[in-house]
């Protein structure tokens, strides 16, 4: 697997987990602290989570497959872009193991 597959999933894995927290703190402002100018924010925080959401699950399809995960990791993965700061443990976590993987295996893992 190449380097770059794994450097795609971690840059979306920050940039949805920040805009979802983003959203989330829109929300917030828009319902609890009664903002004025969070309803702007929050359309547009939300319009940008939800299109980069979508290319945040390509490229971590993409790495799953390449690195053979069972189809439960797969969806746990998936779905760490929807929870509010889980995409960063997530991506730590698969981070730290898909690198082991790379620098460990010698041949299946490096070409795929």
């Amino acid at each position: 697997m190449k380097k770059s597959v794994l450097t795609r999933y971690r840059t979306m894995a920050y940039v949805t987990g920040v805009l979802l927290v983003l959203l989330c703190l829109g929300m917030i402002g828009k319902y609890v602290l009664d903002l004025s100018g969070a309803d702007g924010f929050t359309k547009v925080v939300g319009i940008a989570h939800g299109w980069l959401y979508i290319l945040y699950l390509v490229f971590a399809f993409d790495l799953g497959s390449k690195a053979k995960w069972p189809v439960g990791k797969q969806l746990w993965v998936l779905l760490a872009g929807t929870i509010p700061t889980a995409a960063f443990f997530v991506e730590r976590k698969v981070s730290r193991e898909v690198e082991a993987k790379v620098t460990s295996d010698d041949g299946d893992l490096a070409k795929a």
